[in-house]
Order: structure tokens, then C-alpha cells, then sequence
């Protein structure tokens, strides 16, 4: 991503700092895992909109002092020894050019940078990016320098840039749009390699494992979340993870997957049967949700109220599960149909925002995701595509699949060798 990207978004954010403050936002590091090993290092969403850098401990400070804007970015100092353990830190001319931010200082000089503003400035505003989901969830780096900040300069006014720089994230750029493409693409061949090799009695993770191969090969090292690979009966479980059963014939397996492409994700459900030929039942319920996806996709434009989507699939599905006999009446639908058909997609799988309560806006990038499930039958089924508001309508992300169920046999007929 070039860094006039995160110039943009900062001048955004800008525009909205009241005079007389100072923003600060933080990198965070790697949590640790047990003994001398950590977890992987992944930045903080919104400091990587706002700077574009993704290495750990990193500080970024905004002050806006008589309307004039002055950046300054904290990076840990060079470590020679360190650098042969785990590797170099950022340098500043990589800060510069990542971010654009001319000012770079050592890490060591944050504490004194901090004091000597507020000793020479009467400062009246403080925002930090204060994220929490619960009263339990941890203290990030952001919400303890706020509370330090309250404590030691209670005169501050301490505003949340949390929800600020999420919905500034809702919409994307046309950067961003062809990062999720691609994120997309990459999941869709991935997906056709399993389809390529999977025949009955496999494991879960050997089918996983064809996914992985297609990712690394292409250098994609994240995932967008841990992958779901269900086979039969752990289909109906919406966030099965496990992934050690084993594929029986006549089974269905679903997928739920992504590659991570440069921070930002794809998010593909897909379900095909492991012995390459769908049963009339299966078939009867899939082409219910195959109709279901093509029907959510049509009704995406700009102007629509987000909730639109969800009542329309509920409606959708009831009238269908009625006509096979699957419910005798309406309010039984949640046995079978129990989540949203959609969520906001881009650095985070389930993005963030407030586009939930919104009418929909040309540059959102959602999921399309119907699904039915029912454990009696050992029949889950969910198809899913990533799909871009457009000035007009729509434009679908992720293509390149087959989607019926005669172009999954006819794929699987003819690029599986195992079933031959």
C-alpha cells in the first residue's frame, strides 16, 4: 500500500481533532505465550490504517496546536544483538516510507516527548484508541495511557477515537477493494485445490492442508481466522474448528475460509460433497440457499438499510422450508437458520463500524452468507461471496467458483483424480 493512502487517512482524522489536543495510538507487540515464546505479532487495525506500520511497540503522536499538525512516530532503537535472534526492527527511513511521516524518533524518547508537550502547551483534549468488547477484556496499551493521562492531567478532555477511525474504515478505497480481491481470489483457488483432491474417508485436516499449500505458495503467511473445514454432522456447528473428522462417503463438506493478503481479507463458505455427487436431498437444500445467495446479491445497492439483507433471507428461507416440509411454521426457521447473512469485510474479517444501523454506501465491502443446517440430516450447507456496494449496485469479489451443483460434479469429474 503506497503511504499516500495512510496520508489520506490521517488527514481525515484530522478534521476531526478539536484544537488544543494531542493523539496518540499504539502498534501493540506479540502477547506472550509460555516460557520464552510469544504469539505472532499482529498490529493494531487502526494504527496500521492511520500509519501503515506493522512492526510491534511502535508509537505514533498527532498534536493539532493552533490548527497546525505536527507527526512524530516512536521506534525502537537498532539492536545488533537482538537483530541475529529475532530479526531487525524498523528503521526510520522504512517508518518514512511506509508512513510518510517526516519526524521519527527513538521509542526511549516518549516519556520525555509526552512531559515536555504538556509542560509547554495547555493542552484541552486527549484521544486515544480506547477498544474494549466487555468490562473484563484487557487493558490494551491505549487504555492504560489514557488512564495514567486522567489521573496525572485531569484536566484533559479524553475523547474515544475507537469508533472514529471504524467508521472511517467502513468504506473502502480503491486500494483496499483490490487487496480484498485478491485475498478473494487466492481463497477461491485454494478452495478448487481441495475440491481437486478430496475423495471419502479423508480427515478434515488433510483436506485443510490443500487449502494451506495454495496460500503458501502464493506467500500468503496469515489467515483471515482460523480455517472451518466440516464434514457431515459438524457442518450444522456455525464455528466448528476442530477439524479432525473424518469425511465419509456420501458427506458434504463446508468450507469457511480466507486468505490474508496484505492485512486485508477474503471470507469465501463454500460446500461440496466429498465423493463428488450430491445426493436429491442435498441437492434439494443447497439450490434452496444457492437461490438464497443469488437473490441477496441482487437486492445490494447503495440506499438500502443493512438489516434489509437479513429480513429478506429470513423471509426467503421460511417460505422455502415450508414448501419442502422442513417447518410447519414460521418461528420454527431458527432451528435451521440461527445467524446474519452478512458483515462488513477489510483488514478485519468481521469489520468494524457502525454499518449494522446504516443504510448501504458505495465502497462497502459486505459478505453474502445463507446457510441451513440440520443436524438430523447431518446436512449443513453455506455459500458465501464478498460483494462491493457500487455507485449502482453491486459488483461481486469473489467469482472464478463453481457454484451449482452441476458445476461442482462436472469440476470434480474432471480435475479430481481420486474420484476417477
Amino acid at each position: 500500500m503506497d503511504s499516500h493512502f495512510f496520508i489520506r487517512n490521517r488527514k481525515k482524522l484530522y478534521e476531526t481533532l478539536e484544537d488544543r489536543s494531542l493523539a496518540i495510538l499504539f502498534a501493540g507487540e506479540a502477547a506472550h505465550k509460555s516460557a520464552d515464546e510469544s504469539y505472532p505479532f499482529y498490529p493494531n487495525r487502526h494504527f496500521y490504517y492511520m500509519t501503515g506500520i506493522a512492526k510491534p511497540k511502535v508509537v505514533f503522536i498527532a498534536t493539532k496546536f493552533g490548527g497546525k499538525i505536527n507527526e512524530t512516530l516512536f521506534i525502537e532503537r537498532a539492536d545488533p544483538w537482538m537483530a541475529r535472534w529475532v530479526g531487525e526492527t524498523i528503521t526510520p527511513d522504512e517508518a518514512k516510507d511506509a508512513s510518510g511521516i517526516e519526524n521519527i524518533e527513538l521509542l526511549e524518547k516518549l516519556d520525555v516527548f509526552i512531559r515536555s508537550e504538556f509542560d509547554n502547551r495547555v493542552y484541552e483534549h486527549l484521544y486515544v484508541d480506547l477498544e474494549a468488547k466487555s468490562w473484563e477484556f484487557p487493558a490494551k496499551p491505549a487504555n492504560k495511557f489514557a488512564a495514567q493521562a486522567a489521573t496525572t492531567y485531569p484536566y484533559l478532555s479524553i475523547h474515544n477515537l475507537y469508533p472514529v477511525i471504524s467508521n472511517f474504515r467502513v468504506v473502502k478505497s480503491d486500494e483496499e477493494i483490490a487487496l480484498i480481491r485478491e485475498a478473494g481470489k487466492i481463497t477461491a483457488d485454494g478452495i478448487k485445490n481441495i475440491l481437486a483432491h478430496a475423495k471419502p474417508g479423508m480427515k478434515e485436516y488433510e483436506l485443510e492442508a490443500y487449502f494451506n499449500f495454495v496460500l503458501k505458495s502464493r506467500g500468503v503467511t496469515e489467515f483471515a481466522f482460523p480455517t472451518i473445514l466440516a464434514s457431515g454432522y459438524n457442518g450444522t456447528v456455525l464455528h466448528y474448528s476442530e477439524n479432525n473428522g473424518t469425511a465419509s462417503d456420501g458427506s458434504l463438506v463446508l468450507l469457511d475460509l480466507g486468505a490474508q493478503y496484505q492485512y486485508y481479507n477474503g471470507d469465501i463458505s463454500y460446500t461440496f460433497p466429498v465423493n463428488g455427487q450430491f445426493t436429491e436431498r442435498q441437492k434439494t437444500i443447497y439450490d434452496i440457499v444457492l437461490r438464497c445467495n443469488q437473490e441477496v446479491t441482487k437486492r445490494i445497492r447503495p440506499g438500502i438499510p443493512f438489516s434489509d439483507l437479513n429480513d429478506f433471507t429470513i423471509q426467503f428461507f421460511t417460505e422455502e422450508l415450508l414448501k419442502i416440509g422442513l417447518i410447519k411454521k414460521p418461528e420454527e426457521l431458527r432451528k435451521y437458520y440461527f445467524h446474519s447473512v452478512s458483515h462488513s469485510l477489510g483488514l478485519d474479517t468481521h469489520d468494524v463500524g457502525s454499518y449494522r444501523s446504516d443504510v448501504l454506501k458505495p465502497g462497502e465491502v459486505l459478505t453474502n452468507e445463507p446457510g441451513l443446517y440440520i443436524p438430523e440430516e447431518s446436512i449443513g450447507i453455506r455459500i458465501e461471496d464478498d460483494v462491493l456496494v457500487t455507485d449502482d449496485g453491486y459488483d461481486v469479489l469473489t467469482t472464478g467458483l463453481p457454484r451449482t451443483t452441476d458445476e461442482i460434479e462436472q469440476f470434480m469429474r474432471e480435475h479430481n483424480k481420486n474420484l476417477k
